[in-house]
């Protein structure tokens, strides 16, 4: 199992920066929130934790003994930028070691294959949350919340979910997770028969026929619904 610690940057009293009629504390949370909630729905063998499920303000002390003391084998932490810029970038710590910079690749590269935002790139900081985590760590600043065209895209619950999207993809390449198997169902209709299913869902007749207690004829009937992936 993967534990994945999810640290939604500021919350309660902290805002974090403010810009543009949004809240720092707000994006992070709802950012966090969506990739906690894709990983468990779509991928196996994995297990989240949170720093704040909620709007409260855990120290960064109480974030990291939290990950520390679960034993997390990966910390994200998600925060806002401000201060004049624009686009993505993330950080890991000053002096770190090479899984977790290819953990950094692997998370910038698939961020960036999806957002519009111009490419900050990959940076090294001296933060708490880097340096006092004991597994491999990554903070990553996702847009400006003082620029207005950054601000704009923030606005847009698509926009999160591609944020969210691109972190839980660079996640999955850095261990390797797979999806989980959702069942496909087929309203059966005249001419449809268990091989030409098979055929056309890429199922075999054997698995048509275990999924649904099928007899030894492959009997079916119209409007049947039948698993056929």
């Amino acid at each position: 199992m993967v534990k994945i610690f999810i640290d939604p940057g500021h919350g309660g009293t902290d805002s974090g920066s403010v810009g543009n009629g949004l809240r720092e504390k707000d994006l992070t949370l709802s950012i966090a929130t969506r990739i906690k909630d894709i990983l468990l729905i779509e991928y196996n063998n994995v297990s989240i934790k949170m720093s704040r499920p909620q709007d409260t303000y855990p120290s960064l002390d109480d974030r990291t003994n939290q990950a520390n003391a679960w034993g997390a084998d990966f910390y994200l932490s998600i925060h806002i930028n401000a201060g004049g810029g624009t686009g993505y970038e993330d950080y890991v710590y000053t002096s770190t070691n090479q899984i977790t910079k290819t953990y950094q690749d692997h998370i910038h590269a698939e961020v960036m294959k999806l957002i519009s935002f111009q490419d900050r790139g990959q940076k090294t900081g001296d933060l708490h949350v880097l340096r006092e985590t004991d597994m491999p760590a990554l903070l990553t600043e996702n847009g400006f919340i003082d620029n207005i065209n950054d601000a704009a895209k923030l606005k847009m619950a698509s926009f999160i979910e591609t944020l969210a999207r691109g972190h839980v993809n660079g996640i999955v390449k850095c261990f390797n997770l797979t999806k989980k198997i959702t069942a496909v169902y087929h309203t059966v209709v005249s001419g449809d028969t268990v091989y030409s299913l098979s055929g056309a869902y890429g199922s075999t007749v054997q698995q048509i026929k275990d999924w649904n207690d099928l007899d030894s004829q492959f009997t079916i009937t119209v409007e049947q619904k039948l698993r056929v992936k």
